[in-house]
């Protein structure tokens, strides 16, 4: 633990998720009299198991910042971790806290808001414990505050994400007419946004822009190695930005190399392919390395100058305007009691596989080798690959939760609880989405080229070569029919069904075998 020295007026405590240049935190600062505390504290990757580069890329991009806060002269108590092997495990926040307010004595505590509730209610609980007063100061880095939000969804039976979308669309001028139409007369291009790439695959792709790490990071990734040996993931090959210019190198990458074609096949996956057209920008995102509203103006400029598509820029612009604005705001609303829902009762643990990829399932081997090579899928693999087998399996949604926010660099809790509890495994009862994401092998099937070759044949339900998502799903819905009839999304799916229990023997079956599953997926 680096000295504070002498006392100070407001001590600004900056989390892992909060290295903006351009937060409120700085309003005001006193280079004379404040001070600014930040802490590396292991508690967050040994009580639940965090991926290696998850763990490099946030204390790389901490101790980045904190070195640009130096240069502009602020002063930086920092508390990093320590190789020592003699120490049974390093200090938690709780106690680096505490010591540096006892050692500079400040007259108050200033913080952004939080990413994480339980972080907020920490923060209070010491604030009064210490009769210390708080200022908890909006962030600006989001395009809407939770008590903005809260204010359009009361009073709404479902707030949809959409009637959100062009709420905030309308609110910001983006892509919008001069009479406040929807630039090309629709709001969004979904429909148009759902191609595979057919038998051929995707024609060249330039990868995301990497990094080369620098001596800091390679500090960092030795002292990973030395103190999470046995944790998953991979070291080797890390190249993710970690300070704000390189976020708006790989910006202007993506915007340059891969926005063209994202739309049309965001929902596309392909073998051996783990970025396809995504941005891998959401890890820069969260931390705040990387503005929203410089990511919505810089591709509705390469819009305007004609290089790239309308439905392109729409998809883009849906994500960071729409999904992920809601998503904190519905986060917000709900918590606490949101992290505890389980709408369907699911209560598994996560496969022994998902922390290894080691599974003779083609496709969900390789969304979990991304995972563990990469700390990264992009959002259908993990929605309608691994967020859909844990779904179908009936996995805990908390803990699944939990795996997911520590095997990506990009998972906070804010982002990670609506996205996996909510969309993916429907444990909010309708929140966020109106309808559970399910579906057999063959939507797998026809939205990428993992099925052939793989031991499963999509079509079957039942016997040795059968796909475990299609024995699952139609296990799923049946399971959970009482649940389920009455959603009107789901009504296809519901008659289906209806046909499959006129098949007594079949459905036995297909109940016998996802028993089967369940029994030996841990």
């Amino acid at each position: 633990m680096q000295p504070g020295g002498k006392k100070c007026r407001n001590l600004v405590v900056v989390f892992r998720d909060q290295l903006d240049h351009d937060s409120r935190a700085w309003c005001g600062f006193d280079r004379e009299n404040d001070a600014v505390l930040m802490a590396e504290t292991d508690e967050d990757f040994r009580v639940v198991w965090a991926h290696k580069r998850r763990i490099i890329f946030l204390l790389s991009a901490m101790r980045h910042y904190r070195e640009s806060l130096r240069v502009k002269g602020f002063r930086v108590v920092y508390h990093e971790l320590s190789q020592d092997p003699s120490l049974e495990r390093g200090l938690t926040f709780t106690e680096v806290f505490r010591s540096f307010v006892a050692e500079l004595k400040p007259e108050k505590i200033v913080t952004v808001l939080p990413g994480e509730w339980g972080v907020h209610e920490r923060l209070k609980t010491l604030s009064r414990d210490l009769d210390l007063p708080q200022e908890v100061r909006p962030d600006d880095h989001f395009l809407i505050s939770p008590e903005e939000f809260l204010e359009l969804a009361t009073g709404k039976k479902h707030y949809l994400m959409e009637n959100f979308y062009r709420t905030m669309r309308k609110q910001l001028g983006v892509l919008l007419t001069p009479d406040g139409k929807p630039t090309g007369g629709r709001w969004n291009f979904d429909h148009e946004n759902r191609l595979s790439f057919g038998p051929g695959g995707p024609a060249c792709i330039s990868p995301p822009k990497g990094f080369e790490p620098d001596t800091i990071t390679k500090e960092v990734m030795d002292l990973v190695e030395a103190l999470f040996p046995n944790h998953p993931g991979r070291i080797a090959g890390f190249d993710l930005p970690v300070t704000s210019q390189q976020a708006h190198e790989q910006l202007d990458d993506f915007i340059e190399h891969r926005l063209a074609s994202f739309g049309t096949y965001e929902d596309a996956m392909w073998n051996r392919e783990p970025f396809l057209f995504h941005s891998r920008l959401s890890s820069v995102l969260n931390l705040k390395l990387l503005s929203a509203r410089a990511c919505i103006r810089k591709s509705v400029e390469a819009f305007q100058e004609g290089t790239v598509p309308l439905n392109s820029v729409e998809a883009f612009t849906r994500q960071i305007v729409g999904w992920r604005e809601f998503v904190r705001g519905i986060y917000w609303m709900h918590m606490p009691a949101y992290a505890t829902m389980n709408h369907l009762g699911h209560e598994l643990t996560v496969p022994e596989f998902f922390w290894n990829g080691e599974t003779d399932m083609a496709c969900l081997r390789h969304a979990l080798t991304n995972v563990v090579e990469h700390a990264y899928t992009h959002h259908i693999e993990r929605l309608m690959v691994i967020g859909l087998y844990a779904l179908l399996l009936g996995v805990s949604p908390l803990k699944f939760h939990q795996w997911h926010l520590a095997m990506y660099t990009d998972a906070h809790d804010w982002v990670s609880l609506p996205n996996t509890l909510g969309m993916s495994q429907f444990a909010d009862a309708g929140i966020v989405g109106t309808k559970p994401y399910c579906a057999s092998g063959n939507y797998i099937n026809r939205m990428g080229n993992f099925c052939n070759p793989c031991r499963y044949d999509p079509k079957r339900a039942t016997g040795r070569l059968a796909c475990p998502f299609t024995t699952l799903y139609w296990d799923f819905l049946d399971r959970h029919h009482e649940r389920l009839v009455s959603i009107p999304r789901l009504a296809f799916q519901m008659r289906n069904l209806e046909r499959k229990r006129t098949e007594k023997a079949e459905l036995a079956e297909i109940r016998k075998q996802a028993d089967t599953l369940r029994d030996d997926a841990p």
